[in-house]
This record gives C-alpha cells, structure tokens and sequence, in this order.
C-alpha cells in the first residue's frame, strides 16, 4: 500500500467556518483568561486578525491578489497584526495579544501552533522564491522572538522570548538567546505547552560563568607561580601603593619606584 501523506495547509478542502470555530476552540483550551466564545470572538485581536487572513488566503489561491492584499491591510489596521495572504497556516492557530505580529508571503505554519505578540517570521532576502520560515506541528514561539530566512522550527519545538533564529531547530527543541541556541530538549508539560520561560536556560549567562571561573583560576595559577597575592588574598583587598600601575596615567611614563 502507499504511504499517504497529509496535505499542506493551503490544501486542504476544510471550510472558511470550520478552521475558524478551530481557532476560537483553541484559544478557550489555551489562555485562562479567556471565559467564553462570545470574549473570543468580539475583542480577541489574534483571533480576528486569523480570521481576516483566512478569508484573504482563499481568494489569494483562487487567483486574487489585490483584494487579499487589501483585506491583510484592513486586518493590520484593525487588529495590529500583518499576516499576508500567501502564508500558508494549518488548523487551530492562536495569537496572543496578537499585537505586533508579522507573518511572511512564503511562511508554512503547522496545526496547533502557538505565537506570542512582538513574532516575526521574516525572510532574508529580496529574491523571489522561499524567503520565509516553516513552522512545524505544536510550535510555541515567545513574545518578541524573530524567525529569520527559509528555515524549518521542527515538531513540538519552544523558541523562547526575544530570541533570533536563523538556523534550522530539530524537533522538540528549545531554542533562546541571540542568535538562537539549542539549549535543552522539549521539557514535558501537563497542559502540553510549556509557558515556564524563566526556566529556560541561559547559555550567556552560562558562558560568562564559565570564563569567570576559568579566569580566577588563571589568576590564582599566576599569583601562586609568581609569587604575588591572590585575589581572595588578604592584601588582595587593600589599596597600598604597591597595587598602583607602575606608570603614570596622564603622560604614559614609567615610574621607577625605590
């Protein structure tokens, strides 16, 4: 028998009204701060936005290009999130707070993915052609974060706050910091999205922790070899003379001390 694979996004024959109830159902199992359909649906920006797009996405495959540019415009105007018509978004979609969110021509976006406000998913270059990201199934991305260029975010993956990603995220990963780390695999949840980003790691952090320690080693070795105080010494704390440069500062002359 031959393997069948589920069509893309912009392939599938489910209706306008159906993907759209979709999202509003997603939206109520994902924020707690969503209390009924009738909230979702009349001041719920993320939803609207979708909503706008998905009838502009229709009449961008059937041919249309101006009207769905023009109704992506109204989108923006109304909703402050700029999703083109020719992005291709599967089912249950959700924006929060939606403000901020920039989604491109040639971006791919999964089922069930999650964007947080201040999202971009850009492209890199002015050529024709992919130029924007592909978001897998179940994605989460944090506020602020900037998914650059024809890269693939694999199933399940986390792309923390404000991070920038321009190289390709394997499946359940999560990603943080600028440029974009893997950092740790996809931590397990008991709601399956993990909203927990201050504990993420931080490899900058982490580095500098590094050389720090690594430092103060190097001048432990030195002084101990040299024969000088250590840092931690206890003249190490003291402000004598004989811990003033050997120079002096203004004319850049050595001082020869008796």
């Amino acid at each position: 028998m031959l393997a069948v694979t589920a069509p893309p996004p912009a392939q599938r024959s489910t209706g306008w009204w159906s993907l759209v109830r979709g999202d509003v159902a997603c939206v109520l199992a994902r924020d707690p701060a969503a209390r009924n359909r009738l909230e979702v649906w009349t001041i719920y920006p993320g939803v609207q936005a979708v909503a706008l797009y998905r009838l502009a996405h229709a009449l961008w495959s059937r041919g249309w290009r101006f009207g769905p540019r023009f109704i992506s415009y109204v989108a923006r105007w109304l909703t402050n999130v700029d999703i083109h018509p020719g992005a291709r978004i599967g089912e249950r979609f959700f924006i929060d707070h939606g403000a901020g969110v920039v989604i491109g021509e040639t971006a791919e976006i999964g089922d069930d993915v999650t964007l947080y406000h201040g999202v971009t998913l850009g492209g890199t270059t002015w050529n024709p052609g992919k130029r924007h990201p592909t978001l897998g199934h179940g994605v989460v991305v944090g506020a602020g974060a900037k998914i650059l260029g024809p890269i693939t975010v694999g199933d399940g993956a986390l792309v923390a706050a404000n991070s920038v990603v321009i190289e390709p995220v394997p499946s359940g990963a999560t990603v943080v910091g600028i440029p974009g780390r893997v950092v740790a695999p996809r931590r397990r949840t008991t709601h399956g999205f993990d909203l927990d980003h201050h504990l993420i790691p931080d490899p900058v952090g982490k580095a500098m922790a590094c050389v720090l320690d690594r430092l103060a080693q190097l001048e432990r070795a030195q002084a101990a070899g040299a024969g000088l105080a250590s840092a931690d010494a206890a003249c190490g704390q003291c402000d004598d003379p004989c811990a003033l440069p050997s120079f002096d500062l203004k004319t850049g002359v050595t001082v020869h001390q008796e």
